[in-house]
């Protein structure tokens, strides 16, 4: 049986990650599994985890009034979810709901915060690799909202 050490060195966002830090950050995980339809996190309830994909699939939705559950985006396996850990008021921004039976590795973000607080290299670390994945997904979502919104420049056969 893996440890959540061992877990996290076969995960990509730990990729090159020294196994002092992995060991660490270990001690803030748990190996958890969410059934179909599950949620793994709530819309403006406390984000006080976050969670490493190991396998399935994960709904990032918002909820519409007038149209219910929008999925934003899909993440699979070797994905990561959630960064509202790290910012005050530390509530979840969006929803998350398991499409598949979902594998992750869950890992308690105020213990993460405290032993960033105390090794600040390790913060620095972590920073980097969240706002790498915050840079990503804010692409992916200009490029949907150009896919949606965007507008076609006339052909030159429609010019009058």
């Amino acid at each position: 049986m893996k440890t959540i050490a061992g877990l996290l060195r076969e995960h990509p966002f730990f990729r090159d990650l020294n196994a002092a830090d992995i060991e660490l950050i270990g001690g803030c995980g748990a190996n958890t599994v969410y059934p179909v339809g599950e949620h793994l996190a709530r819309e403006n309830a406390p984000a006080d985890h976050f969670f490493l994909i190991r396998s399935g699939r994960v709904a990032v939705e918002t909820y519409l009034p007038e149209r219910g559950p929008l999925c934003l985006q899909t993440l699979h396996d070797g994905d990561i979810f959630g960064w509202s850990w790290l910012f005050p008021p530390y509530l979840w921004t969006f929803d998350a709901r398991a499409l598949d039976e979902v594998h992750a590795i869950r890992l308690d973000g105020k213990c993460l915060r405290e032993k960033c607080e105390r090794d600040p290299r390790l913060g620095f670390q972590l920073m980097k690799r969240f706002a790498r994945i915050m840079t990503e997904r804010l692409q992916a979502a200009r490029i949907q909202l150009l896919d949606i919104y965007g507008q076609r420049p006339p052909l030159l056969d429609d010019a009058p």
